[in-house]
């Protein structure tokens, strides 16, 4: 069997991994995915932390070498015995055996941090979405299922704020895809606006024929050292799915995975769907599909390596972060 094609999602805690990592494991099959948090890898539970006053964001938290070594083994078809941290309440649970699938999804806090882990990756997205935006789905979510109050929420987010800084937002650079979700002027919450920065680390579907549609169509800003592509969160249904329909086009090969799952997401019981999140998702599947099939056909992927140490070059980074 060919070697997993391997996902890497990152960004800050509440940074919405898991409802961009959830939808992609959904569209492509439980029993073809690998799905892991980095979160297991963590040193200490949550009542440790405060005794070493450490918070996770910091490498020193968690068995990064760990990390390393089990995307080293899954990379070459081999199971791993992975840590289990339980969220609701802090605690380890019992590990758990995962055997290496035709794909896996591998979401977390540090992912990108050392060139080592970067090398895992077919390809890197990192979640970027507004301070203020993040802070209110963290308080939300760890309030509503992870046992906090919204006042422990607050100090902990002002605790890990220089850990923030230092170790996850500079992760942002490795990213093939920079997303960031943000609110639309409507201030609809259902319906954000997506920014969506394409590096030439991978090769990108061609966008060009769909931009410029006027104020609810996809534009491209080019503005600073990263020009992005703008899907506002009220899309028309119309040109969200014209170009849903030229992406589908070029993935031919995978008609299969065609799905009007896409863009689902849930707000308590109810589920709900974005045309932005839609598009964000596809264009992640895309590059999951086209290196999938790339390595099928013997290669290495679809990542340019001459591109990639360029970029590493450019920006100065050191090999071990």
């Amino acid at each position: 069997m060919p070697r997993p094609v391997i996902l890497g999602i990152v960004g800050d805690s509440a940074a919405g991994k898991t409802t961009i990592s959830g939808g992609l494991v959904d569209i492509l099959g439980e029993e073809q995915v690998t799905h892991i948090g980095t979160d297991d890898y963590h040193k200490y539970d949550r009542e440790q932390r405060k005794e070493h006053n450490i918070t996770p964001l910091n490498p020193e938290c968690n068995y990064m070498d760990i990390i390393g070594q089990h995307l080293s083994l899954l990379r070459d078809g081999k199971p791993v015995l992975k840590p289990v941290y339980k969220h609701a309440d802090g605690t380890f649970g019992p590990p758990e055996y995962i055997s290496p699938k035709a794909f896996a999804v591998v979401e977390g806090l540090l992912g990108y941090h050392t060139e080592g882990l970067r090398d895992s990756y077919d390809v890197r997205v990192y979640l970027a979405p507004p301070e203020d935006l993040r802070r209110k789905w963290k308080v939300k979510r760890d309030t509503s299922k992870r046992g906090y109050t919204e006042e422990g929420v607050l100090e902990d987010l002002e605790k890990r704020e220089p850990d923030s800084a230092q170790f996850i937002r500079p992760q942002e650079r490795y990213g093939d895809l920079v997303i960031k979700f943000m609110e639309s002027e409507s201030g609809d919450p259902d319906n954000l606006d997506a920014q969506v920065v394409l590096r030439d680390t991978l090769p990108h579907p061609d966008l060009s024929p769909f931009l410029g549609k006027g104020d609810r169509g996809i534009t491209l800003i080019e503005e600073g050292p990263d020009p992005y592509v703008r899907i506002p969160g009220d899309v028309k249904h119309e040109h969200a799915e014209e170009i849903q329909e030229s992406i589908w086009e070029a993935l031919h090969f995978a008609s299969h995975l065609r799905s009007e799952r896409l863009g689902e997401f849930t707000v308590g019981d109810e589920v709900k769907r974005s045309d932005s999140l839609a598009l964000v998702q596809l264009l992640v599947l895309y590059h999951m599909v086209t290196a999938k099939a790339a390595v099928a056909l013997g290669g290495e992927g679809a990542r340019s390596e001459d591109k990639a140490a360029g970029q590493s070059d450019e920006d100065g980074s050191e090999k071990d972060a």
